[in-house]
């Protein structure tokens, strides 16, 4: 398509760049739509005032949260009982706030870094990755939609345990920019060639040729980075510490959202859970998911007790998701946390620490409570636990517990994943309903247990449970929406990927390096 013709649909270039990175995600797996989104916006960007660049990015982040969290709507509706106009008008809402994000990235990087040169290749994804960092923790975070998902399957999954999808994500990002950079410089020079005409002052933003860096440096660079992932790849960062294998069922009850809490059905659903758990005892590790008991921890005693002798007399242990009530001593505040429950063969409790806004806290509480049914949803005065938790165990295995949306913040992972032998996600994702959301769930548990090597077992509720590799491939999985009980077997894995042991902190430094020395260099030649 010709140039001009692109920079009169610009308008509509960025929320189209948006939703082919949703295409590139789970459950499309376009992956390389992903990648020439960031050749779009590099594109479009062209001759953009900062101003223009905080649009551009706001219109971005509309096409990119508009289809890749639309499932925002289906909990607001299905199952906050909010009237359709108010879950679609509460949804809008998220979603312009929410795209404030890329927003504010396309502006700082049209701010800071105006012209867009040949390191406009680097600068760009560097100051993308920082965004979506920033993006990961700001007001709780919300690591969701990351580029860097998308890969999996390719090679690029082979830099997964060394730099994370935080330094996959800027490989895709690097990848588009070389190619706008190529066909940029490539059509200019070729322009010149014709037309023997001088080339433009260095003030527009049209690239000036540089006889230092030819048009395909970039692009060669970057499949260099590709190969190179097929080869870190390779490298067996984790090994197998004992060849006996460990043997699980994920039980998925299929309870409905709307009789989860109702007090007449809770009795039935402890029936359930034991009913599809009864041929199961015997196994290693039984699962229950997120707060598949629905009483909290100290109302339920004999119920525990009951399934914790079952459990211990069939040699199994069983870990389940519990609400789970405390007092303070000092200050007799009592506070309920949202917690996983290990008992049987096995010992110990864990509080979730990442909670979700709305679903388990309101935030601006004293203002929100009471006004529409959505903010006085069942379960949602759940308050964070300590950092400073330990692992549960399995038998003797450390197992290391995620529940729901912990499991989509990479470094909370990896920083808590260093001694287990495998990690353990639990869920209730019928707040999804059936949307995209349940595969965008499981594609980022795929890609913790590729950074971190190590299985990952995954019960929900109503689907979609699954044992995942240490290679985040699919080992099992479950069929959404009914009721059954997923069975396998895991490995106690041992060793540490860099990523592990490091975090995102590499890449995340050489982003800010790449910037700190660029807008140096930018200063020093505005001096001369």
């Amino acid at each position: 398509m010709n140039s001009s013709i692109l920079l009169k649909l610009k308008w509509l270039l960025f929320p189209l760049a948006g939703v082919m990175q949703t295409l590139s995600l789970s459950p499309y797996n376009y992956w390389p739509l992903g990648i020439l989104s960031i050749t779009l916006i590099m594109v479009g960007m062209k001759g953009s005032s900062p101003k223009k660049g905080l649009l551009y990015g706001w219109l971005f982040g509309l096409g990119l949260f508009g289809s890749g969290v639309s499932w925002v709507y289906v909990s607001i509706h299905n199952f906050g009982n909010a009237p359709a106009p108010l879950a679609a008008a509460l949804t809008a809402i998220f979603v312009a706030a929410i795209a404030l994000f890329p927003a504010s990235t396309f502006w700082l990087f049209r701010k800071l870094f105006n012209g867009q040169d040949r390191w406009s290749v680097l600068t760009f994804p560097a100051i993308w990755v920082l965004g979506d960092w920033f993006r990961s923790w700001f007001l709780t975070g919300f690591p969701w939609l990351y580029l860097g998902y998308g890969h999996l399957s390719t090679p690029l999954a082979g830099w997964a345990g060394t730099l994370g999808v935080h330094g996959i994500t800027f490989i895709c990002c690097l990848s588009g920019s070389a190619i706008w950079y190529f066909i940029s410089q490539s059509a200019f020079i070729q322009q010149r060639l014709n037309s023997k005409q001088e080339p433009p002052s260095q003030t527009t933003d049209t690239v000036k040729p540089q006889r230092k860096v030819l048009p395909a440096s970039f692009v060669c660079f970057a499949a260099i980075l590709w190969m190179m992932g097929s080869l870190v790849g390779t490298i067996k960062w984790g090994y197998v510490k004992d060849n006996n294998p460990i043997t699980v069922a994920a039980v998925q009850a299929n309870i409905p959202q709307e009789l989860k809490w109702s007090r007449g059905y809770r009795l039935k659903t402890i029936e359930i859970y034991q009913a599809l758990s009864q041929p199961h005892w015997g196994k290693n590790l039984i699962i229950w998911p997120e707060t598949a008991i629905p009483i909290l921890h100290d109302q339920a005693k004999l119920i525990i007790e009951s399934i914790s002798n079952q459990a211990s007399d069939s040699g199994s242990t069983l870990i389940t998701g519990i609400p789970y009530r405390e007092k303070n001593a000092e200050t007799g505040r009592i506070t309920i946390h949202n917690s996983i429950l290990s008992t049987g063969e096995g010992e110990g409790i864990y509080h979730k620490q990442r909670l979700v806004p709305f679903g388990e806290y309101v935030p601006l509480e004293d203002i929100l409570r009471g006004l529409i049914q959505f903010f006085d949803l069942p379960m949602s005065s759940f308050s964070p636990g300590h950092s400073d938790q330990t692992a549960l165990q399995e038998a003797d295995r450390n197992v290391t517990p995620y529940i729901c949306y912990e499991i989509v913040y990479p470094d909370f992972v990896a920083e808590n994943a260093r001694d287990a032998d495998y990690l353990l996600t639990i869920s209730n994702d019928s707040w999804f309903g059936r949307s995209i959301g349940p595969l965008q769930h499981l594609e980022m548990a795929q890609m913790r247990a590729l950074e971190n090597a190590r299985y990952v077992v995954r019960g929900t509720n109503n689907g979609i449970s699954a044992i995942i590799t240490p290679e985040g491939k699919i080992q099992s999985q479950s069929e959404q929406f009914v009721r059954t009980v997923l069975t396998g077997e895991v490995y106690a894995m041992g060793g540490q990927t860099p990523f592990n042991y490091m975090g995102s902190t590499p890449i995340l430094l050489l982003c800010a390096l790449i910037l700190v020395f660029r807008r140096v260099g930018i200063t020093y030649r505005q001096k001369l």
